[in-house]
């Protein structure tokens, strides 16, 4: 039978299960303790994939586009910040100071590597670049996003200090990552041969994150303090951030003279925040906090980018050819 378009994609629909599975199965007690381990070796795992997924004479190709790539950056790491910081006279007192630094989390995160790649490729943009982009991007967040983290939201990652955070994610994120990048000399070949299914090690790693964090959330009372008519706001929330990001972003590359194909790439890849990311990034900085409340602005603004993103590529991609 053919998929119903209104339905999202199974990647979405699973982690929707879960958040269902826990609120009435949450894991708790000693099978909590045992679902953290697994959780953080699956999560060092998911990084030495992707290290050894990555090419890096694609990255070192594409360093060239030295305007393009700033520009980027400039967008991921400090346009959202700027945007979710001057949104909060706004937001904060409509969907709540939990939620509200969740929002301020996703603004602090990378871009996303595959779908800006895949929407870049899509809408016929510079993908040489954007690979360059969204993977230096994902590798720069791991000391960035630390520190915005800290400063835009201070107390709430537990009063850990600078060095401490970015230690936690060097020895749990980016070692496993270096390691697979030394490793793909060896085991290159079979990672690229084999992406369709280890693609499955990624998402499993995720849910592994998410089931966690929404268990430890219910058991801490997350429905009992979220009423429905505040998840409606966040959804709004979110589609207010990304189309300002949208907006922005476009006008900035369109003023700075890019030409269409840079446009496009500078759009998707920076306009877009990491699921993939930073759920592992969460479980390292807010270990021992509620996570549920933490992620769920994260898990709304991931689906709106790829529903929105999907129609702006489709749009780009069928224009005329000259």
């Amino acid at each position: 039978m053919k998929r119903p378009r209104f339905l999202p994609d199974n990647f979405t629909l699973i982690l929707i299960g879960l958040v269902v599975l826990a609120s009435f199965l949450p894991v708790q007690g000693d099978a909590a303790h045992a679902a953290e381990l697994l959780t953080n070796l699956a999560i060092a795992l998911l990084f030495f994939l992707h290290g050894a997924k990555l090419s890096t004479r694609a990255v070192i190709s594409g360093l060239g586009h030295w305007r393009l790539h700033g520009l980027v950056f400039a967008c991921t790491f400090l346009l959202f910040p700027i945007v979710g910081l001057a949104l909060r006279p706004v937001l904060e007192p409509v969907i709540g100071a939990e939620l509200y630094k969740g929002m301020l989390y996703l603004c602090a995160l990378p871009a996303t590597v595959q779908s800006a790649i895949a929407f870049t490729s899509m809408a016929r943009g510079n993908v040489p670049a954007a690979i360059c982009s969204a993977a230096t991007s994902s590798l720069v967040g791991i000391f960035v996003t630390p520190v915005l983290v800290l400063l835009m939201l201070g107390a709430a990652v537990q009063s850990m200090p600078l060095g401490e955070a970015i230690g936690k994610i060097t020895v749990q994120l980016l070692v496993p990552f270096v390691a697979g990048q030394i490793c793909r000399r060896w085991i290159g070949a079979w990672i690229d041969k084999n992406k369709a299914w280890l693609k499955y090690v990624d998402q499993c790693s995720i849910y592994l994150v998410i089931y966690t964090a929404f268990s430890r959330a219910v058991v801490d009372g997350l429905w009992s303090h979220l009423p429905f008519w505040q998840l409606i706001a966040l959804i709004i929330a979110c589609c207010v951030l990304l189309a300002i990001i949208l907006a922005i972003v476009s006008f900035v590359a369109k003023r700075l003279g890019f030409n269409i194909e840079d446009r496009i790439t500078i759009l998707f890849a920076g306009s877009k925040k990491s699921l993939a990311t930073g759920v592992p990034m969460a479980q390292v900085m807010f270990s021992g906090a509620a996570m549920g409340t933490l992620l769920l602005p994260l898990m709304i603004f991931h689906q709106i980018q790829l529903m929105v993103c999907a129609v702006l590529a489709k749009r780009y991609g069928q224009r005329p050819e000259d």
